[in-house]
């Protein structure tokens, strides 16, 4: 058995955290890779990992015998990604997570084009609203939507986007029309759980001045496509982001409240962990969805 491939399975196993998915990552079978795992503790004479029927866990040698594996695999691809400059072709594999909701509606039909244009380069795409540790989880690239970028890591700002408040029209009919953000406190409102300031909304007025608003949500999702759902329907406010809301605007299902004042506007970036030489790949994954975003279609 090739040693690379020996380590690229042990990295495998603990960066997806189970047998299964690491399986499934490197189009594999569990059997295959349990048999793999037992034999290399069994050439090296040490065990790597603590085996329970809930999860994985590295011992003390594991960990050591980690790190070094993860080093001269990126040194093997990094030597790859140099004499892939040289033919100006990328090639490999590259694990992406994104937002659930702008990775279902603004990064799903992109994916096609991307793939079609690098065909030696293949894409593991999560959907996930947590913020995933790129080092930890051994990920090539997150799409985040933040007020800035985390300092730890690199990232290239793609758009931006404004946190818009709104309500159907049958909502405002029956409910009044708030004229001041503090109106909004009186009215029901479908709040999105992971929003960083929780149930307090804030505004700015054109004299600059920030207002900050304490509501009272009917409900709570940790979707934004469920929060715009139950506004659709009428059951009462929301503030979301104008890529998810443009054509709900644009059609009059929803109206824009309080015109003279600001929300949030929000950086959606492309962050990568830094590294000494970029692998082609990535570098032509970033420039791809730098170019895919200059010219938003919620913009207009």
């Amino acid at each position: 058995m090739d040693r690379f491939q020996e380590m690229k399975v042990f990295v495998a196993v603990v960066d997806n955290g189970s047998f299964v998915r690491a399986a499934e990552a490197l189009n594999s079978s569990k059997a295959a890779v349990s048999r793999l795992l037992a034999d290399l503790e069994r050439r090296l004479g040490a065990r790597l990992l603590n085996r329970t029927t809930r999860k994985l866990s590295l011992t003390d040698d594991g960990k050591m015998f980690y790190v070094r594996c993860t080093e001269l695999l990126n040194a093997l691809e990094e030597a790859e990604s140099e004499l892939n400059m040289r033919t100006g072709e990328a090639a490999g594999h590259l694990r992406v997570t994104a937002p659930v909701t702008f990775g279902n509606n603004l990064l799903a039909p992109l994916w096609g084009d991307f793939l079609a244009q690098h065909p030696k380069v293949s894409l593991d795409v999560n959907l996930s609203d947590r913020t995933a540790d790129l080092v930890e989880e051994g990920l090539d690239l997150a799409v985040r939507i933040a007020r800035a970028p985390h300092p730890v890591f690199i990232a290239r700002k793609l758009a931006t986007t404004r946190m818009v408040v709104c309500a159907s029209p049958e909502y405002l009919a029956g409910h009044g029309t708030p004229r001041h953000p503090q109106d909004i406190a009186a009215h029901e409102v479908v709040s999105y759980t992971y929003w960083s300031s929780r149930d307090e909304w804030e505004f700015k007025g054109g004299d600059g001045i920030v207002e900050t608003v304490k509501t009272r949500p009917r409900m709570h999702a940790n979707s934004g496509d469920t929060c715009v759902a139950a506004a659709l329907k009428h059951h009462g406010i929301v503030m979301q982001p104008d890529f998810l809301l443009y054509e709900a605007l644009r059609a009059g299902a929803l109206v824009r409240l309080l015109p003279d004042y600001e929300a949030v506007e929000l950086g959606i970036y492309a962050v990568y962990a830094s590294r000494r030489q970029l692998p082609l790949k990535l570098r032509y994954l970033i420039d791809f969805l730098v170019e895919s975003f200059q010219d938003p279609v919620w913009h207009d």
